[in-house]
């Protein structure tokens, strides 16, 4: 990159590989870890923690007052996530300080953990952030006192194996381990009672020494359902603090409105909207090397070649403004070939939105448009008429809006959409056919949100 050669033209590559490889936030890890730590070697340190690689490792809490399935919850997680259980019952010790430092242990392993039941009070919860082994994630399970009551009186458990099962919804079907079970103690209902009251008292204390990453999750359904929604929120990713370009795709038929939509994105997140029909014909008109390369095909509306399109395309995104601000790209690429030649040249967008909309939609807010050639208003037959009968009689329709030609340009799309959609993979699919501004909030509520990590894969059964 020179920076005394204007326009000043920065390498996409350069964004793309930081967002992809997380940069931000390997450094930010690596620095808190530094600082919590205080290593007498800071470089062996980092170099250490690189190696390590386990930044993206498993580090969650499972809450819940007695019987709300902390034990089944965190069982299921540790054996999806490939991760240690924890447990303060598997500790001799009664220093509350003994899991915080079980749990520091497994810091630097690659396995992550699963931790159910602690901490129990507000003062476990500093203690395990002041350790720097704070977790990433805090799920809380809730029910209704009643039923907790009734879960907790019937359980029972093998002191063989430590599993618990329960008289009503998990009773084994060996009728040998069924001779082997006992009741737990401190099951009855006043002591029930009285754990539920202290598990009360100290769960808003808690949460507020972690305010950001819990989540409340109703125990009173069916354990699998439960489980869904645990896993769901586990394998969310926290928002990350690292500077964020929105790189955004929108692609859809003729008449879904991807030019609208690209405007009010623009509008409203300063970002730079990039037309491909536009620029083609902005270099045209400036009379550019390659605008007059390209002149001959705009005027006999023939489709432009992919390598003059990615020329103008390409400078267009690499400057300033495009690379700091971000960009709202629509009109290419068209299909998979072009969407590769795109990615080759660099461009990778972050967010791909495909607009949906019916034929016969797109038909109609097409081919019953028209524009009045004096004023330049544009006008439709059902959604907005002219509001003058001389205004009605001087209207004229695009020749390109006649229904034949909408139905050869809803053709071409279609022979591309899906080849272009398995190229990018993580399509978000709209539903255009409503309101513009619904239609611009469900964008930007998936522009703003961090992607999902993709679900580990199921362990091999043996």
């Amino acid at each position: 990159m020179d920076a005394t050669a204007k326009p000043l033209r920065i390498p996409p590559q350069m964004a793309v590989y930081a967002e992809e490889h997380r940069i931000f936030d390997i450094l930010q890890n690596m620095v808190q870890n530094l600082l919590m730590d205080r290593p007498e070697e800071p470089i062996q340190y980092m170099i250490h923690h690189l190696r390590r690689n386990n930044d993206e490792v498993p580090r969650v809490v499972v809450l819940g007052p007695p019987a709300s399935g902390k034990h089944t919850m965190a069982k299921l997680l540790s054996a999806r996530l490939n991760a240690t259980h924890l447990t303060p019952e598997s500790f001799l010790s009664s220093d509350v300080s003994a899991l915080v430092e079980e749990a520091l242990s497994y810091k630097g392993k690659d396995q992550g953990w699963v931790m159910e039941g602690f901490p129990r009070s507000r003062e476990q919860g500093l203690l395990l952030q002041m350790s720097g082994t704070s977790p990433d994630h805090i799920v809380v399970l809730d029910a209704p006192d009643i039923v907790l009551l009734e879960r907790n009186m019937g359980k029972r458990i093998d002191p063989g194996t430590g599993e618990i099962y329960h008289t009503t919804f998990d009773w084994p079907e060996d009728p040998e381990v069924q001779r082997n079970l006992v009741e737990p103690p401190g099951i009855s209902e006043e002591e029930t009672g009285k754990r539920l009251l202290e598990y009360q008292r100290n769960i808003p204390g808690i949460l507020r020494a972690f305010p950001k990453i819990y989540k409340k999750i109703n125990a009173d359904q069916p354990c699998m359902d439960v489980f869904s929604q645990v896993l769901t929120f586990v394998l969310s990713k926290p928002r990350s603090l690292a500077p964020y370009t929105p790189r955004i795709l929108l692609h859809g038929p003729p008449g879904s409105g991807r030019s609208l939509q690209a405007a009010l994105l623009a509008q409203k997140y300063d970002i730079v909207n990039v037309s491909c029909g536009r620029i083609l014909k902005e270099a045209a008109a400036d009379q550019t090397k390659t605008g007059l390369l390209i002149q001959p095909y705009l005027e006999s509306e023939q489709q432009v070649s992919d390598h003059l399109v990615l020329r103008i395309l390409g400078d267009r995104l690499s400057r300033l403004d495009c690379a700091t601000l971000g960009w709202v790209l629509h009109g290419f690429p068209r299909d998979a070939e072009q969407a590769a030649l795109l990615a080759d040249a660099g461009y990778t967008p972050n967010r791909i939105f495909f607009l949906d909309i019916p034929d016969d939609v797109a038909i109609e807010r097409l081919s019953l448009r028209t524009t009045d050639p004096v004023s330049g208003e544009r006008y439709h037959s059902l959604y907005r008429p002219a509001p003058r009968v001389e205004v009605h009689e001087r209207l004229q329709q695009r020749p390109g809006d006649a229904e034949q030609k909408v139905q050869a340009r809803l053709d071409t799309y279609h022979a591309g959409a899906d080849d272009l959609e398995e190229f990018y993979q993580d399509v978000i699919h709209v539903n255009a056919d409503q309101d513009p501004h619904t239609v611009c909030e469900f964008i930007e509520s998936c522009v703003i949100r961090p992607r999902p990590q993709r679900p580990p894969e199921e362990p091999a059964s043996a």
